[in-house]
């Protein structure tokens, strides 16, 4: 531990806040940060070669645990032609025809390296294709730190309690409209009042940056109506459940069609590697075809392409989803057991192979305001006590966990001996 504590010394002599990504810091349950070494399966290792069971996952990508063999290998073998060419590839359009079979709503899509990138893009096009300004998003979804996103934001910005980030002029915050998540009726009443200024609605389908929120009965049907209504773009921020939650995403589970669609994570099997696609009619938009200018020096990189395709085949394994929904919801299951046995009142949402906690006497949560209403001082405890046995989970109570194909049996039921003791503890 004292090497680690060193680490993140050293670490902030050179980078602010000693990490590259706020919600590392650990700021919003204390103490320092653990550096990692390697991973392997569904386990990370820290620098004193601990081993860790693994809920984070790289906050989502890597859906087949860590270093899983094909992925490496397809990796190797790319990197051994090249790191990067700036240039047309092969491999690049197998991408792209990958993603647009498995997400029909994507008749043309287009790379990029980040799921920030992609929504920025996102944003930019939909605004360029109807002309309009203004953007309606959802308090606690977080969509990337693009300027006209980072509104109220949930994720790192409300992990560290700051509702907005300094260095955005007013005049385009004024442009995002941000209303509750799951309440369709106020969505109704803004396009009453400005729906032919909306360009376009940005929605997790499934948020997962306030934790882990499911979609109220109805409410991505009424987006896709409200948008139908007054020519607006119904935009799905899939970063996080594009081949999370299934197969064709979360917009496959729930039978809703976007008008366009952002994907990460995943994608690039653990790479830096994103996508924004939909209608041909609004790609068409995009230079070199169209007015709105989108370029990426980095993007289509054929070894990140490499990453992602290959954890795309694997994913396309035969009863793939069935299996990790299932251990999902047996880790889930188990640990709310525990939890109740204890006295401890605590409720979770889970979907696919996402999943989030709420220490909470409320039967449900499905929204920012209750969300941040949980409490926080018992996730601490249960954060910290679960990490010294050996278990992590995501840093932060706003964040939602992960279970990969590498998570067995053995790594549920040891989560379940541990947090039982721990549930006693705290």
């Amino acid at each position: 531990m004292d090497h680690i504590n060193n680490l993140f010394q050293q670490a902030q002599n050179y980078i602010p806040g000693g990490v590259n990504s706020p919600v590392r810091a650990f700021k919003s349950v204390g103490g320092d940060p653990i550096f990692f070494t390697h991973g392997k399966g569904p386990y990370l290792y820290d620098v004193n070669d601990r081993p860790y069971v693994d809920y984070v996952c790289s906050w989502g990508p890597l859906i087949v645990g860590h270093a899983h063999p094909e992925v490496i290998d397809s990796v190797q073998r790319a990197a051994e032609q090249g790191l990067g060419f700036g240039a047309p590839t092969p491999i690049e359009v197998t991408m792209a025809e990958t993603l647009c079979r498995l997400v029909p709503s994507m008749d043309l899509v287009r790379m990029v390296s980040s799921g920030t990138e992609a929504t920025m893009s996102a944003i930019r096009l939909a605004r360029g294709f109807t002309k309009r300004d203004k953007i309606l998003k959802f308090e606690g979804c977080y969509h990337g730190h693009g300027d006209s996103l980072l509104v109220k934001a949930g994720s790192g910005a409300l992990t560290l309690g700051v509702p907005t980030s300094g260095g955005i002029p007013a005049v385009i915050a004024e442009q995002t409209i941000v209303l509750p998540y799951n309440d369709l009726e106020t969505v109704q009443k803004a396009f009453r009042q400005f729906g032919n200024d909306i360009a376009a609605v940005i929605v997790e389908p499934v948020a997962g940056n306030m934790n882990c929120i499911l979609p109220s009965l109805g409410f991505l049907a009424g987006l896709r109506k409200v948008c139908d209504d007054y020519d607006s773009v119904l935009i799905f921020d899939e970063v996080m459940t594009g081949f999370r939650v299934a197969l064709g995403g979360a917009q496959s589970l729930y039978n809703i069609t976007p008008d366009l669609t952002t994907l990460g994570k995943i994608v690039g099997g653990g790479l830096p590697v994103a996508a924004f696609g939909g209608k041909k009619e609004i790609m068409e938009m995009i230079a070199p075809l169209g007015p709105v200018y989108q370029a990426g020096t980095l993007s289509g990189n054929p070894v990140a392409m490499a990453a992602g395709l290959a954890t795309l085949k694997l994913i396309q394994a035969p009863d793939f989803y069935k299996n990790l929904t299932n251990q999902t919801q047996k880790l889930v299951q188990g640990l709310l057991t525990r939890a109740e046995a204890a006295g401890i009142h605590m409720t979770a949402n889970q979907v696919g192979g996402m999943f989030g906690l709420f220490f909470t006497d409320q039967k449900e949560v499905t929204n920012y305001h209750q969300a941040t209403h949980c409490n926080s001082d018992r996730f601490k405890s249960f954060f910290h006590e679960m990490l010294k046995e050996g278990i992590y989970f995501a840093p932060s109570a706003f964040e939602a966990s992960f279970v990969s194909s590498a998570h067995g049996d053995k790594e549920i039921e040891a989560t379940h001996l541990i947090a039982e003791k721990v549930f006693s503890r705290i």
